[in-house]
Parts: structure tokens; sequence; C-alpha cells
């Protein structure tokens, strides 16, 4: 059962990027390159791969990514392919094993129990659209810059000082992805303080990975990454998707998803070269 939810896992991985971007293969690795601004993509294992990714397949890939003013990022479940985590960490870098995760529908709970902030889907026909677009993205930035579940001072003041206005491609992308159900987007907020919360979603086919889910320091301990979380999946689930997971950043992270019916499968690896302490 499990090989093939790996599987599945493997042609999701595969197909997310190749909507916007273009493949590069080196060796064992796929490098994908965006055409134009958004994401920033990754290297990953090549799907149809003989042998698992070599250290100069590893440097080849970080060589074109410096060329081309990416990240140097890797992405890959280890279940599917652990030869590489002792590659990435002997090309020097830093390796996060964040536990990958996948929701059991029948645990799942009603979102409004979860909090006292209502969650609501942005609507791309709404008015308030690209305002809402600009403050998920925001909330996300002020609280990964703050990671993990603790409380902190960071809240609405610096959340709208993260606002930056998008621009018109960007928009468009994010109403015809919503629109024709490959992407879900949700805000938790209230009258008073507006965006606390957010997250999204990714679809393909039948499968679909919950991603981005942040809450600004100032407002967590309020079971906002939860009840977004489980909004998404309710919202999944309607739509008709089978299986959907997520990656956790840690294990305290990881405790949060336990509340909402995600049960630990594996091991999702993010690689990017290790800091240099000065």
């Amino acid at each position: 059962m499990h090989k093939d939810l790996f599987d599945r896992l493997e042609r999701f991985y595969d197909a997310v990027p190749r909507d916007g971007a273009g493949a590069e293969e080196y060796g064992g690795l796929v490098l994908f390159v965006r055409d134009g601004a958004g994401f920033p993509f990754y290297a990953r294992p090549r799907r149809d791969a003989t042998e698992p990714p070599s250290l100069a397949d590893v440097n080849a890939a970080r060589e074109r990514q410096r060329e081309l003013g990416l990240p140097e990022a890797f992405e890959w479940v280890h279940e599917t392919t652990p030869a590489l985590l002792p590659v990435a960490r002997s090309a020097g870098l830093s390796v996060l094993e964040a536990p990958l995760m996948v929701l059991d529908p029948a645990a799942l709970p009603d979102p409004a129990t979860l909090s006292d902030v209502p969650v609501r889907v942005l609507d791309p026909e709404s008015p308030d659209f690209a305002a809402e677009v600009a403050a998920r993205r925001a909330v996300a930035a002020v609280a990964f810059a703050a990671a993990g579940t603790a409380r902190g001072d960071a809240g609405p003041a610096e959340r709208d000082a993260a606002i930056m206005e998008l621009d018109v491609a960007a928009l468009d992308e994010e109403r015809v992805r919503i629109a024709d159900g490959r992407r879900i987007s949700v805000l938790a907020a209230t009258p008073a303080d507006g965006a606390l919360a957010s997250g999204m979603a990714m679809r393909v086919g039948d499968v679909a990975e919950i991603a981005g889910v942040a809450a600004l320091p100032a407002a967590r301990r309020r079971g906002l990454g939860a009840a977004v979380t489980a909004t998404l999946a309710q919202e999944l689930r309607a739509a008709g998707t089978e299986l959907i997971f997520l990656s956790a950043g840690s294990e305290e992270i990881a405790r949060v998803y336990l509340r909402v019916g995600f049960r630990r499968i594996g091991t999702a690896c993010i690689a990017e070269p290790a800091a240099v302490i000065a």
C-alpha cells in the first residue's frame, strides 16, 4: 500500500512544477526552471531515472541554479530515494527531514471547532481578491520569518508593512488556478485585526498538497493553524480529492496536524546550502 502511495506522491511532485516551469535533466535529477516571475522551483529526483542522483548530478544542478540566480534547493521523499540523503550532505547541503503526513479523512474535525477566528476561502470573483492574496502572502512572510509555534510580538502591523502589490500576471495566474481547481487559498481573519493566518493547497487530479500554513506570531496558540489546515482539507475533500498530504516543518509543528487528522507516513527532505558561520 505504501509503495502505491509513494508512487502517487512522486507523480504529484513531478507534475506540479511542470505546470509553470521548464525541466532540465542532470543525471538522476530534474531541475525545474520557472518561465517568468513566481515561486522559484527546485531540483528533485527524476521519476524515470535508473540510478539515484550522484554527487556529480547534485553539483551540476547547483552550478546551473547559481548561473540562473536561483536558490540552491533540492527536495525529495526519503523513502523513495534514500541514497540521496548522504549524497546531499557530502555536497555540503543542510537537509531538513520534515515529517511527511497524509490525511485520514475519518479523523478530519469540523474547522469551526478548532478556533474562534473564522476561516474563509478566497473567491477569485470577489472585488477584494487582490487585497486578500496580498494579505495571505504577507501573513506567510511574517510568520515564516519567526518559524515554529511559539507566540511572538509580530502581528498586524508587521503584516501590513510586508504587504506588496502584486502584478497583473501573478493575480491572473492565481485566479485561473483557483477557478479550475488547481489551487485553494484561505484566510483566517477578524474585522478588528484583519488576516491573522493563511494557507493554500495545490491540486493535481485526486491528489493535493497543503502548504504555506502560517499564523502571525502574535496570534499563535489560538488554533489558527489547525483551523486553516482543516478548512483546506474540507474544501479538497468536497472537490473529490482522495489523497491529501503535507510536510511539517518540525516535530512540534507536526503535532498541530495530528489534531486535524494527519498521520505520518514518511520523511520529506528539503536541502539547501549549509549556513556559513563567520
